[in-house]
């Protein structure tokens, strides 16, 4: 099921009505860390494993928006300001010689909308990803910088609460299981053609864009992660990123406490 936001995600995270979630690691760091979040409480949530490391993750600005420069005194959508997909974009616009401050952020959503605000002209700069960035390109929008610029990434999880019974923690790692063994087919080429359909279908995409979009699923630096294992690495630039851009002394026990965002057998350093 799609959500709104990543602060609604969560939201019916806690209230029961998801069981597991892909969402940003940042997001699971937030919630379970750091009492500032946007749902201002934490909650015990864990990482069950590494789905990809960014799918392509990268800066983007309107057809209309030939020179980054011109982002300065418009508008930069984000999921929700203080998210770590919105801490990518800053860090991007900033190696391009824009601060915050220097364009106006506006909260716009899941990434599929915000790529439809991007190619209607709504916004002048976003992060994109998961193919969204093969759509925004078929419509002209241009391409600016890569997370893979910022260091190694981790861009998607299964997350789910921690604290529960022992059938439901059996039902949630069967689709977890799942989900990595279809990742681990993806990785192999057993699944090209049907690769290439879904994303048709799912995305809009036509034969050519479907093909880059495979392209990315199986790239080392951005697509999906074998057997779902977690780089402490990748964990620290999120937490680099928050420090440069939602600074908090609470982050220091982040900076220690990684592991705790999964089971110690999910890390490979």
């Amino acid at each position: 099921m799609a959500v709104v936001s990543s602060p609604a995600q969560f939201a019916s995270l806690e209230a029961g009505e998801f069981d597991v979630v892909f969402t940003s690691p940042d997001n699971v760091l937030a919630y379970r860390f750091l009492p500032d979040n946007p749902l201002e409480h934490l909650l015990n949530v864990k990482v069950l494993a590494g789905v990809d490391r960014g799918l392509g993750l990268s800066l983007w600005t309107t057809p209309a928006v030939t020179d980054v420069a011109n982002v300065a005194g418009s508008v930069v959508g984000v999921d929700v300001p203080q998210s770590g997909f919105a801490f990518v974009a800053f860090a991007l616009l900033q190696r391009e010689g824009l601060a915050p401050g220097q364009y106006t952020v506006e909260s716009l959503g899941s990434t599929p909308r915000r790529a439809e605000m991007l190619i209607e002209g709504r916004c002048a700069a976003t992060i994109l990803n998961a193919g969204n960035e093969l759509r925004a390109s078929a419509q002209g929008c241009h391409f600016v910088s890569s997370v893979t610029d910022l260091g190694p990434y981790l861009g998607t999880v299964l997350a789910a609460l921690d604290d529960v019974g022992h059938s439901e923690a059996q039902a949630r790692q069967r689709f977890v299981d799942v989900i990595l063994a279809t990742s681990r087919d993806l990785l192999s080429g057993e699944l090209d053609e049907v690769a290439c359909e879904v994303a048709s279908l799912a995305l809009g995409l036509n034969d050519v864009e479907s093909r880059s979009h495979l392209a990315v699923l199986k790239d080392p630096r951005n697509g999906l992660i074998l057997g779902g294992r977690l780089s402490l690495a990748a964990l620290r630039t999120l937490v680099d990123l928050r420090r440069e851009f939602r600074p908090s002394e609470a982050l220091d026990r982040v900076e220690v406490s990684l592991r705790e965002l999964g089971d110690d057998a999910s890390f490979v350093d």
